[in-house]
């Protein structure tokens, strides 16, 4: 039902004339309904077609017909002229318009319909982890369908290093990226209809131990050895002198 309102937002029905080609994305197996796009008042010799490809006819009306490839899986509604499209696969992507014939043709609805699977899970792999500074780094590598990205990440940022680029999406190209959230590095992969991610624990990855100081600094351990060995002589040095008070005094 959402995915039916939500295409509903993308028409257009108080302009006279259609917009541009609206692009429309859909999961494998969902329905979708795509609308007029200006309003249609049909007069006697008028016949609206829905049209596949500009030349596949999907239905009619009137009288109401479903063109033998789309019978059971499409439908046009007489109130609003709307076409239904169920359960669509890969194979019903592509070009739909509705054209109104009558003495004259007009477009009155113009569709981009990609249909899309679901993204596969992505494998987010740790290459290398190195200490700079203080600063751990963390190499990584993101794989989904075929394709990967290769980041080096610190606590906060990530920065691609190799691998295939995949800045934008594109209709049938899903996205790789990765990016550090929270304590987390996550290897998203996504598409205009799904996504699912993968992730690495960064204190898991770069825990506090082996992070080594700066040069020329000294680490916590080190001064706690050095206080308690301060400590230690005071105390000693404490004992001898009030040892020496105590024979000078009864000597």
């Amino acid at each position: 039902m959402s995915l039916l309102l939500g295409v509903g937002l993308l028409t257009c029905i108080a302009s006279s004339e259609p917009s541009a080609e609206t692009s429309v994305f859909v999961l494998k197996g969902q329905d979708v309904r795509l609308n007029v796009q200006t309003n249609v008042q049909l007069k006697d010799v008028d016949v609206l077609f829905w049209k596949f490809n500009t030349s596949v006819n999907v239905v009619k009306y009137p009288p109401k017909v479903t063109f033998v490839r789309y019978r059971g899986r499409a439908e046009c509604s007489e109130e609003d002229f709307s076409l239904l499209l169920k359960n669509l696969q890969e194979e019903d992507s592509g070009l739909y318009d509705a054209v109104v014939s009558g003495f004259n043709d007009r477009n009155v609805a113009t569709y981009v319909l990609v249909v899309q699977e679901r993204v596969e899970p992505p494998v987010l792999t740790v290459d290398s982890v190195s200490s700079i500074n203080a600063i751990c780094k963390v190499t990584v590598t993101c794989r989904g369908q075929n394709t990967s990205v290769t980041s080096s990440c610190n606590s906060s940022t990530c920065s691609q290093v190799g691998g295939d680029s995949r800045g934008a999406e594109t209709s049938t190209v899903p996205l790789l990226s990765v990016y550090v959230a929270g304590s987390f590095i996550i290897c998203n992969h996504s598409n205009h209809v799904s996504w699912a991610n993968d992730t690495k624990e960064i204190v898991k990855l770069c825990p506090m131990k082996s992070v080594s100081p700066p040069a020329g600094s000294m680490s916590a351990c080190m001064l706690k050895i050095i206080l308690v060995s301060v400590g230690l002589v005071i105390m000693i040095s404490a004992v001898i002198t009030v040892h020496i008070r105590h024979r000078f005094h009864y000597g």
